[in-house]
């Protein structure tokens, strides 16, 4: 399944993700204060060595050897600069206004997905692993829908995702002149950043009211097109009631597992439908895709109407490194190591595991894990790096040919360059704290002991009694996690740091005191009142939260460090957004619409042909049908991730086995575009995204025509089950 991309929530880490989450409020009394004398003021760090040996990254030889591909920026074209010439030179086919205007109105956002209108009376296609939330939301008492599945064979019975939205794109309007004089006073990064903010939710709020606001349904989020070289507000009609008609077995919807996520051949049945209603009845359009009866062969011409969430072709060379050096490796050794420890504690506990939708987290984060190891595996790809040096060779030529846009743009490379490298020489402690703090990847006892430590130190400040009676209440609202959650994301941040900064470093001697990581854990998890709810409550009442804390002690340790590296990070964050956005301006200054901007989980159009590939040292067919299906389940046996839901091993006499299943073709997608149909010229379905091949994970950076894939759900595999 496609991994979630970009600026929503769907992309690569945010920094409230990727660095220290600190418990506090808005008064700058709770920002996070100096260390008291008693602290321990780390001296530095010691690296560690890394677990295995990485690949050694490609020569200069071998990268110089390499040109760049005319499409390696890729074909995610925006509605409002589509390629009218190329798609009528490649495929013979001019599309008017009123085809893309349909195509538009056609297509749907969802929450972290696409989809689309598939009926006159509001129904909605979309994958089942976009809808799985809203499955186990709408599951009642005794139910297991996630695993039975769910049909509504009346409107009654739908029902109601209270969690799930629909966004219909109805109008687009470039804005970037004003967005541009807003911002054009800035004196300092920081500073253009906030004015970007602030014109882009004032522009949204005039357009919304403009236009009926709330009371009409209306939302506007204003677009960056080329790092902001171009911005256009996206005018969308918003649903609310949104109900579950249909969503077929788990076991069925993402058949083969994480084995054979990011894979191909599959057999995969990853569809689920919606009704959209407004004022209680089913929603009335004329914009929906119907149903091609025929799907499509290989050769020929498709569509992908959907919302890619975040790509990353605009990075420079330098921001490719430094995730090469550490950042997409540590996120991936990150989710794979806390997936693991959900998954033990699910195996164990399956019950309680239900309860706490942990499933839904596990495949979440395990299908993330393999985008960013795949991504960080195509960093070591000398082509890949090379077609992107020729790339950024050009650019620079360009630039410096002219002496015009020299004076504007000239040394932004390499001022890239020296903030990137900024970023390399913070690897360790990068690694050592990644999502520290973030309640989903850190223990309840250390997600409290920094509001603990918070607390003290402002208590020691003098601080008003509101702003420390607002940190104790952040402290004592974190939920209890199960023991033996809470002791294996403890033992895991001790990995990490032993890892990263080494046992014997000024913060590796302090937390472990010459202990290993998990005895570490359970001396903190015998000896601190953080441990639970109750006892931190107790404590408090009882006036014993102190530095003497076991927890408490280990935030002590490294709160110094964390946060000047959390500091240099946001200041690094700051330069690297001011300068992409100039190199933005320049690369829209020379190549114009030529080549798409990158993704921002906005509405592009993506084409391509059906399309098989070589692989493995075989090939893969274009299409997949039933009997396939049938074959992995018979040849893995029962108990195995192609373990059929037993309701399919005893079809309809009826049912055609040989009908296509899945098929791949060439169309560039990425995370985001889960759920966007597949429609061919005449705009009729004949498939439904769900997937990539793995060799297109570097596709986040690069798209490569040669063996990207995208993967999808045919349509008469759709109709016959």
């Amino acid at each position: 399944m496609l991994y979630p991309k970009g600026p929503s929530g769907w992309g690569r880490f945010t920094p409230a993700i990727a660095f220290v989450f600190f418990l506090g409020c808005s008064s700058s009394a709770s920002q996070p204060a100096e260390p008291t004398p008693s602290t321990p003021e780390p001296q530095g760090a010691t690296p560690a060595p890394t677990a295995e040996p990485s690949p050694a990254p490609p020569t200069t030889a071998e990268i110089e050897t390499y040109s760049a591909g005319e499409f390696d920026n890729g074909k995610m074209w925006t509605f409002e600069y589509a390629p009218l010439e190329y798609f009528r030179d490649e495929y013979g086919f001019s599309p008017d206004s009123a085809w893309f205007a349909k195509a538009r109105l056609g297509a749907l956002r969802i929450e972290g997905c696409s989809a689309s209108f598939v009926s006159p009376s509001g129904l909605v296609m979309t994958n089942h692993h976009c809808a799985r939330e809203s499955v186990t939301e709408v599951s009642e008492p005794g139910e297991n829908l996630l695993d039975n599945g769910f049909y509504a064979r009346s409107l009654a019975q739908e029902r109601h995702a209270e969690n799930q939205q629909a966004d219909q794109l109805i109008a687009i309007i470039d804005v970037t002149d004003e967005i541009n004089t807003a911002i054009a006073g800035a004196t300092s990064d920081a500073q253009r950043g906030q004015l970007l903010e602030q014109a882009q939710e004032s522009v949204s709020q005039r357009i919304a009211d403009e236009r009926g606001g709330s009371d009409a349904n209306t939302v506007v989020e204003v677009i960056e097109l080329w790092n902001g070289a171009k911005y256009s507000a996206y005018v969308f009609r918003r649903y609310s009631d949104v109900r579950l008609v249909l969503a077929p077995e788990l076991q069925i919807a993402f058949f083969g597992g994480d084995p054979d996520n990011f894979t191909y051949p599959r057999y995969n049945l990853d569809m689920s439908f919606y009704r959209l209603y407004d004022d209680g009845e089913p929603v009335q359009t004329d914009h929906y895709f119907t149903w091609s009866e025929t799907g499509a062969s290989e050769g020929d011409a498709v569509f992908v109407i959907g919302n890619p969430g975040g790509s990353s072709r605009l990075q420079t060379v330098s921001q490719l490194e430094w995730r090469s050096a550490a950042y997409d490796i540590v996120v991936a050794d990150l989710l794979a190591s806390r997936a693991a420890i959900y998954k033990e504690y699910a195996d164990a506990n399956p019950e309680e595991a239900e309860e706490l939708d942990l499933r839904n987290q596990i495949f979440s984060w395990l299908n993330s894990e393999k985008a960013y190891r795949g991504m960080w595996e195509g960093l070591q790809n000398p082509e890949y790096m090379g077609r992107r040096r020729d790339t950024e060779r050009q650019f620079r030529e360009a630039i410096e040919s002219d002496p015009t846009l020299g004076a504007e743009f000239g040394g932004l490379l390499e001022e890239m360059a020296g903030i990137q490298q900024q970023r390399i020489d913070l690897a360790d402690e990068f690694g050592a704290f990644v999502a520290f703090g973030n309640p989903g990847f850190t223990s309840a006892v250390m997600v409290r002991a920094i509001g603990a430590y918070q607390y003290l130190v402002l208590e020691s400040r003098g601080a008003p009694q509101e702003v420390l009676s607002q940190v104790q209440d952040q402290l004592l609202s974190v939920a209890d996690q199960p023991p033996e959650l809470q002791r294996g994301l403890l033992e895991a941040r001790f990995d990490n740091i032993e890892l990263h900064l080494g046992a014997d470093s000024p913060i590796g001697s302090t937390v472990l005191q010459n202990s290993t990581p998990e005895e570490a854990a359970d001396a903190v998890l015998a000896h601190s009142v953080l441990v639970d709810s109750a006892g931190a409550a107790a404590a408090f009442e009882a006036g014993a939260i102190t530095l003497d804390d076991a927890a408490v002690q280990v935030v002590a340790a490294i709160f110094n460090t964390i946060a000047a590296y959390q500091s240099t990070f946001q200041q690094l964050d700051e330069q690297e957004l001011a300068v992409a956005a100039e190199l933005g301006r320049a690369h829209f200054e020379i190549y114009g619409t030529k080549y798409p901007p990158d993704a921002t989980f906005s509405l592009r159009i993506a084409d391509g042909v059906v399309k098989g590939y070589d692989y493995n040292g075989t090939w893969a067919p274009a299409h997949t049908t039933f009997y396939g299906m049938y074959d992995r389940h018979y040849s893995f046996g029962p108990d195995s991730e192609w373990d059929l839901p037993e309701n399919w091993l005893k079809p309809p006499a009826s049912f055609d086995r040989s009908k296509q299943l899945n098929f791949v073709f060439t169309a560039d997608i990425i995370g985001g575009n889960s759920g966007s149909p597949v429609v061919n010229p005449e705009l009729e379905v004949v498939g439904l995204v769900f997937d990539g091949n793995i060799e297109s994970l570097p596709g986040d950076y690069i798209y490569d025509p040669a063996i990207n894939r995208a993967v999808a759900v045919d349509v008469r595999g759709i109709l016959e089950a």
